[in-house]
């Protein structure tokens, strides 16, 4: 007869909830879950979910001829190594960064894919299928990533092509003419094929931008709750206040909701190459969550011509959030957790009978863990350690 085999964590602190816990597993779950009087047992958060990324473009660093000087000097370096993404690529890339994400406790992501025609890229079809191949240690969602102005041309094909695949509509709004008429276009598409959306928004620094008003503008009127993302949204970050809270305000009662990128924004924006940036370009998180947002943060790129840098670590994007936007690391946590996987279908909490799906941190509490980058991680799946994934990576 087989033993059971049972492990304890006594005095861990749990994220989200006050005290200490004795935590025990046993075939798979979370078999026990009773206050403490024990304490220094380390820290336990849910698995991560990364909600936006661009696994298309994944360690390319290596193949850019500079390191970008804008956000349009970054697209332009990108498109010319297009003719690189060959299937073979595309899936050598993105399986190194699904298996970096995994060691680091990521169980869920969403990954933005350039489309710029009818035709779906190599990429649509090369993820589609890891994402197959990852059920059970990643969740990976797949959005299209189109430049607003194609929908009047090429919309409707990639609606359709998305809604056979049950990926997530996606669009590069910022600065377009004709504005309002070409959000209220993808938001028809969205409604027509019952497809939620993923907007990349107002991704510089000029006030002027203000694709964010136009999408919550369609957001409030279509009453599309928890179906709209937005991401970047930097404009708003130099925009006058007054005008910024009274916008926060009513994308929280339309149930919009913010995905900040905090690496690639403060890398990017304002980067003349010349002098030390001023503007960081982080869109205002403290007041979306006061307003009532859900604020959620992304590794977004990774090792390419917009980022050179990164590694598919949440904890990154979080402690990276945590310096710039001057928060309360406790507070936030879910930021990485979860709130974008409710955004994916939602992730069991941290309960007794749960699935014993988490990452136990060798800290006394989020404050030391934003303070201490190299602190030992276990990731435990399915009731068991995972081994921490070695070796280098291409940037």
């Amino acid at each position: 007869m087989l033993q059971r085999i049972v492990t304890d964590l006594q005095g861990v602190r749990l994220a989200g909830r006050a005290g200490h816990w004795d935590l025990s597993v046993a075939d798979g779950r979370i078999a026990g879950l009773r206050p403490s009087g024990r304490n220094g047992g380390g820290l336990i958060t849910p698995l991560f979910a990364d909600p936006h990324v661009h696994l298309d473009k994944t360690y390319t660093l290596q193949r850019m001829p500079r390191r970008a000087g804008s956000l349009h000097d970054a697209i332009e370096m990108m498109a010319q190594d297009v003719p690189n993404w060959t299937p073979e690529d595309i899936r050598q890339r993105a399986q190194l960064a699904l298996s970096r994400a995994f060691a680091h406790g990521t169980g869920r992501m969403r990954s933005h894919i350039d489309w710029h025609d009818d035709r779906p890229p190599a990429a649509w079809q090369v993820l589609g299928d890891l994402a197959q191949e990852w059920q059970g240690r990643i969740k990976l969602e797949l959005a299209s990533l189109t430049p607003l102005d194609a929908f009047a041309t090429h919309g409707e094909a990639i609606a359709r092509r998305i809604a056979t695949s049950g990926g997530v509509l996606g669009a590069f709004v910022y600065r377009n003419d004709n504005l309002a008429e070409g959000v209220a276009r993808v938001f028809d598409l969205a409604e027509r094929f019952d497809l939620p959306l993923d907007f990349h928004v107002d991704e510089g620094t000029d006030p002027l931008a203000q694709g964010f008003d136009a999408i919550l503008t369609e957001t409030e009127r279509r009453g599309l709750a928890g179906r709209v993302l937005c991401g970047h949204a930097c404009a708003l970050s130099v925009r006058p206040a007054d005008e910024v809270g009274q916008l926060l305000d009513r994308a929280a009662a339309a149930g919009l909701g913010l995905v900040a990128l905090p690496a690639c924004n403060a890398w990017l924006q304002d980067a003349t190459g010349e002098r030390t940036p001023r503007l960081r370009g982080i869109a205002p998180i403290r007041e979306a969550r006061a307003a009532g947002m859900q604020v959620m943060f992304g590794s977004d790129n990774v090792c390419d011509g917009f980022f050179p840098h990164g590694d598919y670590d949440p904890a990154d994007a979080w402690r990276l959030a945590v310096l710039l936007g001057h928060l309360e690391p406790e507070d936030w946590l879910d930021a990485v957790t979860t709130l974008p996987a409710g955004w994916s279908g939602g992730a069991a909490p941290l309960t007794e009978g749960a699935a014993a799906d988490f990452i136990h941190f060798a800290v006394n509490n989020a404050d030391e863990l934003a303070s201490r980058p190299t602190a030992g991680r276990t990731v435990w799946r399915d009731g068991n350690p995972i081994a921490p994934l070695n070796g280098a990576i291409p940037c």
